[in-house]
């Protein structure tokens, strides 16, 4: 009778907020889990937690540079993803997105493990067309403050794609609307978490611009449900819904004989796989600061208004047609069911 060995993942940026959260359920489901981060805004004490398991392991390495192992899955995670972190050393930023990328997709490529990336809405730009559907190509500003972040990952979602083409690699991609939740850096400079930690010491909730752009909210727990669905898909069935082709010879990547790359298929479905993943619920930045005082109602902070930053998008809404149908996935947690999580969380930080 053989032994069922647990599957093995790796989880680069697995110390920080979204990676804490994967972490643990792929634990909870029996993996044995690598969580790979350098700790520039992960944080070591989130994953304490998992210390005394045998089947976690932490590794202090920074994803540009090259990583070897035997995994069944790699979730790539690495890059920080609020502008007060990622603008703070831009450089950095772009090599996480392109470089980080590459070696996780040479790692999934040299042992035949499937490849989950995060991306994210960002790539959207300030768009055009609401709410944004994967085929939407964008509207973006190439060399604004908030690049090295947006055209990072628009470099590593074609990466991902000419890695799937040309190599066979098997890689998924979420792009990432607005998530919050515990175990967020209470300092990172994300609408949520600023809201929250400013009622919380009684400061004025600082909104930029007049308050009226939009956004949606995702609780942490509802996309690591869509990415787990996403990768426990055959590749058949990936396949079959993003009928995007291969190259003649993938083991060399020389591309002879390409179908067409024409992204805008005639079923509605890119050929690239790529889903959206956030909640169709629309709020203003006002709703939402309105929102925190209300379920903090010990708050003297006011409400204040200053200047929009550049490149801020309007508007931010996930059109999540294609998870529905291929992961029969759709978000359960409201805002308002996730706020007060949230909150519960952040008062565990001292107030200043």
């Amino acid at each position: 009778m053989s032994i069922k060995l647990p599957l093995k993942a790796l989880v680069t940026g697995g110390a920080g907020f979204l990676g804490t959260h994967l972490c643990r359920r792929l634990l909870e489901e029996g993996y044995e889990v690598t969580c790979l981060d350098n700790l520039f805004t992960g944080m070591k004490s989130h994953i304490e937690q998992f210390a005394d398991n045998p089947r976690f392991s932490f590794v202090q390495h920074d994803i540009t540079q090259p990583y070897r192992g035997q995994f069944d899955e790699i979730y790539n995670l690495a890059c920080p993803a609020s502008p007060i972190h990622y603008q703070r050393n831009p450089l950095e930023t772009l090599w996480t997105s392109i470089y980080g990328m590459r070696n996780c997709l040479d790692l999934a490529r040299d042992t035949g493990a499937k490849v989950l990336h995060a991306s994210t809405s960002e790539i959207y730009g300030d768009p055009m067309v609401h709410p944004q559907v994967e085929s939407y190509w964008g509207n973006v500003n190439t060399i604004g403050i908030r690049s090295c972040y947006d055209e990072g990952k628009r470099v590593a979602e074609t990466m991902a794609t000419e890695y799937r083409r040309c190599h066979g690699v098997d890689v998924r991609m979420v792009r990432i609307f607005n998530t919050y939740g515990p175990y967020m850096h209470p300092q990172d400079g994300r609408v949520i978490s600023n809201f929250i930690m400013q009622a919380l010491n009684n400061e004025n909730i600082t909104i930029y611009g007049d308050g009226s752009q939009t956004r949606s909210f995702q609780y942490c727990d509802d996309l690591i449900e869509a990415m787990r669905r996403f990768m426990t898909l055959p590749k058949s069935a990936v396949d079959a819904f993003f009928p995007m082709g291969y190259c003649d010879n993938h083991n060399v990547g020389v591309c002879t004989n390409l179908p067409s790359r024409e992204s805008r298929p005639a079923n509605g479905h890119p050929r690239v796989p790529v889903l959206n993943t956030g909640n169709p619920g629309e709020y203003t930045i006002k709703e939402l600061a309105e929102a925190v005082l209300k379920l903090l109602p010990e708050s003297t902070s006011k409400i204040i208004y200053e200047p929009l930053p550049g490149d801020d998008p309007k508007k931010r809404k996930p059109d999540i047609t294609l998870a529905k149908e291929l992961l029969g996935w759709e978000p359960k947690v409201s805002l308002l069911e996730g706020l007060p999580k949230t909150i519960d969380y952040f008062k565990k930080f001292p107030l200043v």
